[in-house]
């Protein structure tokens, strides 16, 4: 691909010119799992990083849902080079086979690990902006050699900092998916806000329990934060049998939205389906498949009703827990040169490895810094925000991204273009855009295997994750 000046575009780490972009920093936008992990990577290869967080804490989305268990172990969901940092400050290690929640997590490994970078992150920064130093998205002139600026916006007013390169590492728990069906809010769902959550509530808490016990609790979505609130509603209701649960999916069927059970190679994700399919088989959850939202009303009791577009509904719902999905907020990164899938908005050359429509299976393979690069030098989106509205995402994918980007800006390409990371596979096949062609096609068909697909074999040497996707965003790690 060529600039409009004939010259190729640029999607790799830039030669240093000027004293200014050689002096500056590698910032780094969010202080979650992968922005610090990219922290520590870059300062193993002597880059000095700056992280920006808006929030009062590290890991400040991850307390969000801190009540939720990971089904990851802690040993996958450290990062190698975050754990010489603390190992090297007496960092007391978790035992490596627990399982943490949220909150531990954020406790027991990314406050040290912030508390570790010491001046290097920086709270209560928001990132307002970035563009390339006295230029705007027109000029082509200076790109390679020009630093960032990026606009913070702090309690103290605004501030521009000069940046060599910026990992955004963001994340998009704060913009999650409508209820509507066709990507924006139903026709009446702004309006029944008080009574639609798109997180995972916490029912350990006195106030949230009374509000969903007894109470019609509908669920939307597919993924593992779905199924994890299935599970969780289904206690509730134990407790008070006058609770009911309706699950609404928008896939056609249910297929393989349960998982892979004994076949998922991290167990406990296995397990989290297992649960919420003996829910659904005993009759304690009343499933609604190939419902997409069209319209929210009120009935005279102020109970919502959800009705699609031809005419199907579900009614007397007291609360909706909406967990179809997030998707990348990339408003203040409008004067960047992206190149993004015009699907997913992820990375170009990353969307056809992780696009459920394409892989039924939700293959994805073990990608880094070229596979993430931009048309404008030194610019990455890592971590959850680098998928897009692509679900599967795992923290170790993150991990080996900012990996391999560290090292493309430290100039070794070679270990940028490594491949260091072995995913562990659900032992499952079924994307959400092939079940929303049966759906349509009429045919529900019969599940496919990875040899009649052609969707699942990994090249030669790799491994592939083949995570069911999953909407939300604490359960896929």
């Amino acid at each position: 691909m060529e600039r409009r000046d004939g010259s190729p575009k640029r999607g790799k780490a830039s030669v240093m010119m000027g004293s200014a972009k050689d002096e500056a920093p590698v910032v780094v936008v969010g202080a979650g799992p992968v922005g610090l992990a990219a922290a520590a990577e870059l300062l193993h290869r002597g880059i000095e990083p700056l992280v920006l967080e808006r929030g009062r804490q590290a890991g400040a989305a991850v307390a969000e849902w801190g009540h939720v268990r990971l089904f990851s172990r802690w040993a996958e969901v450290v990062a190698p080079s975050a754990r010489r940092l603390l190992e090297a400050r007496g960092w007391r290690r978790p035992d490596d086979d627990a399982y943490p929640t949220g909150a531990q997590w954020a406790a027991d490994y990314l406050r040290p690990l912030a508390a570790a970078l010491g001046g290097r992150v920086r709270f209560g920064a928001e990132v307002a902006g970035v563009a390339r130093r006295g230029r705007d998205r027109l000029v082509d002139a200076g790109r390679d050699t020009e630093p960032l600026t990026v606009h913070v916006r702090t309690s103290s007013g605004e501030e521009r900092i000069t940046a060599r390169a910026l990992i955004d590492a963001s994340g998009t728990w704060h913009t999650p998916n409508p209820l509507g069906g066709d990507g924006l809010p139903a026709a009446g769902e702004r309006d029944a806000a008080e009574r639609i959550t798109h997180h995972l509530p916490d029912l350990s808490g006195a106030e949230l329990r009374a509000r969903y016990a007894g109470r019609h609790v509908v669920v939307a979505g597919s993924g593992h934060s779905a199924l994890t609130a299935l599970i969780m509603f289904d206690e509730l209701a134990a407790e008070r049998p006058d609770t009911r649960i309706t699950w609404l999916l928008r896939r056609g069927r249910l297929g393989d939205t349960f998982g892979g059970g004994a076949a998922d190679q991290l167990p406990a994700r296995g397990a989290l389906g297992d649960r919420a399919r003996a829910a659904v088989d005993a009759g304690r959850i009343a499933v609604e498949t190939g419902f997409r939202t069209d319209v929210v009303e009120r009935d005279g009791r102020g109970r919502l009703k959800l009705a699609t577009v031809d005419g199907r509904s579900v009614a007397d719902a007291d609360e909706v827990v909406a967990l179809t999905g997030f998707r990348p907020d990339l408003s203040w990164l409008s004067e960047m040169r992206l190149e993004l899938d015009p699907a997913l908005q992820a990375p170009v050359r990353l969307a056809p490895l992780i696009d459920p429509n394409v892989h039924s299976c939700g293959t994805v393979y073990p990608h880094g810094a070229a596979e993430l690069a931009h048309p404008e030098p030194d610019v990455y989106l890592a971590g959850m925000k680098s998928y897009g509205r692509a679900p599967t995402f795992l923290a170790m994918t993150g991990y080996e991204q900012v990996r391999s980007i560290a090292a493309e800006l430290a100039g070794d390409t070679e270990s940028a273009r490594r491949v260091e990371l072995t995913l562990p596979e659900t032992g499952v096949c079924g994307g959400s855009g092939l079940f929303d062609q049966q759906a349509a096609d009429g045919h529900a068909g019969r599940q496919e295997t990875a040899e009649d697909s052609g969707c699942c074999g990994a090249p030669a040497g790799t491994a592939a994750d083949t995570a069911l996707p999953a909407p939300s965003g604490p359960a896929p790690r």
